[in-house]
């Protein structure tokens, strides 16, 4: 499998992701002294994790220049700080997000993934050291909580010395494990092999799948933007599904510097159920009712009833439209990428009546951009659209407010400023 190339954090330090199909882990490499990610070694390491379907991200703890000066290589802080950095950019790309998370090191890079493990304690999942110095990293070692395993040479007498006194002061599940006959680089043979069946099993035990709920609507359009922004739509227009997905999309619009709009659509819920989706009302120059036929059925509501509770989202529809737009008219799509953005799809009524109504406008490709979708709406509505980007499609769904810690309704006033905040590039699509 082809790596990624890509640049972490602030420092822009270089790396390579590597993703297996459905990967069970992530893996970031924290690499010893004279190393990179370049190094056989790693490579090797990388690739057995990889073919245990592990995904890989090794990258430089230090640019060139910054490598010439020998006091880097062994300032632990310093190396601490780039390995947070790296995990800090895994929870912001949408391909990483969601992996339970594990460091490798080596030699210093094993005291800089312990301190960085410390840092940020509850992210990472398990730490494993081969041929490392964790002793350097003992003003963090009694913070570490994540389980780790330190593998060391038999045959690498001082470094295994070192080894035991840092695992006394770790307060943390730990195990140290000797490989007979290694010496410190591991280069016998079958002693780097060893180490890495100990090291995989370590992975496989620790690393859980992790419970994933977005911060905000807008941090979970910040994912949605990294994704796109890879994908290049060609002169991408932005489409909300007011109100919550109109926070989500102001995100992804920012980042592309793409204009954003609304496209109206309202569930029609069913008599005395009504947050069980009957269909949808959705505005436009042909405003329609989308049914979802088997509810229909299933509850027998008859064509009159269904217009009825329909009339009632229309009049809703008109109201927003009138808040939000004012006299703005829509964007044509025409020959242009359309992003059809929700804060996340349920039964998914709302979304199909949406993607009808987009459709009307013309657009060269419509891709679907959402945080969450239950997976059965996921693949139905895939189907209607040429691409979809979902960040999480679990199995198990009781309902989208469950995978956000602030999932507050959004008011009015808030699409409105959203909306205003976008009135000049949205006046230059329409010219």
């Amino acid at each position: 499998m082809s790596p990624f190339d890509v640049a972490i954090g602030p420092h822009r330090l270089p790396g390579q992701l590597c993703l297996p199909p459905d990967p069970r882990g992530l893996i970031l490499f924290a690499h010893g002294s004279g190393s990179s990610r370049f190094s056989p070694r790693n490579q090797f390491v990388a690739e057995a994790f990889q073919r245990g379907a592990f995904a890989t991200l090794l990258f430089d703890l230090l640019h060139e220049n910054e490598a010439e000066d020998r006091h880097n290589v062994f300032d632990i802080g310093l190396l601490g700080s780039r390995v947070v950095e790296a995990i800090d950019w895994t929870q912001k790309d949408d391909r990483t997000f969601a992996l339970p998370l594990g460091l490798f090191g080596a030699s210093t890079g094993a005291a800089a993934a312990l301190s960085a493990a410390a840092t940020r304690k509850n992210i990472v999942g398990a730490v494993v050291s081969r041929g490392g110095r964790p002793d350097l990293a003992e003003p963090w070692l009694d913070a570490v909580r994540a389980p780790t395993l330190l593998i060391v040479g038999g045959d690498d007498g001082q470094v295994l010395a070192l080894n035991r006194a840092a695992r006394r002061q770790l307060r943390c599940p730990s195990k140290l494990t000797v490989i007979p006959g290694a010496s410190h680089l591991f280069e016998e043979a079958g002693a780097l092999e060893a180490a890495l069946t100990d090291a995989m099993g370590w992975f496989e035990a620790h690393l859980q799948a992790r419970n994933i709920v977005f911060d905000s609507r807008e941090a979970a359009g910040r994912l949605l933007a990294s994704a796109l922004l890879r994908r290049a739509p060609s002169r991408p227009l932005v489409f909300a599904l007011p109100r919550g997905g109109a926070a989500v999309a102001a995100e992804i619009a920012r980042a592309l510097d793409a204009p954003l709009d609304l496209i109206l659509s309202r569930k029609i819920g069913a008599p005395r159920q009504p947050e069980l989706a009957l269909g949808a009302a959705v505005d436009g120059d042909q405003p329609e009712i989308v049914l979802n036929h088997d509810i229909v059925a299933a509850y027998g509501v008859g064509r009159a009833e269904i217009e009825r509770l329909a009339s009632r989202q229309f009049a809703e529809i008109e109201r927003r439209r009138d808040l939000y737009l004012g006299a703005a008219p829509p964007i044509s799509a025409q020959g242009r990428s359309a992003i059809l953005v929700d804060d996340g799809i349920a039964t998914g009524a709302s979304m199909e009546a949406a993607i009808h109504a987009l459709k009307r406008r013309g657009p060269q490709k419509i891709i679907l951009a959402v945080p969450v979708a239950a997976r059965e709406a996921a693949v139905r509505l895939g189907g209607l659209v040429d691409e979809t980007i979902a960040l999480l499609t679990p199995e198990t769904f009781f309902g989208i407010g469950e995978f956000y810690r602030d999932f507050h309704q959004l008011e009015d006033e808030e699409v409105i400023t959203l909306m205003k905040s976008f009135a000049a590039k949205r006046s230059a699509a329409g010219d």
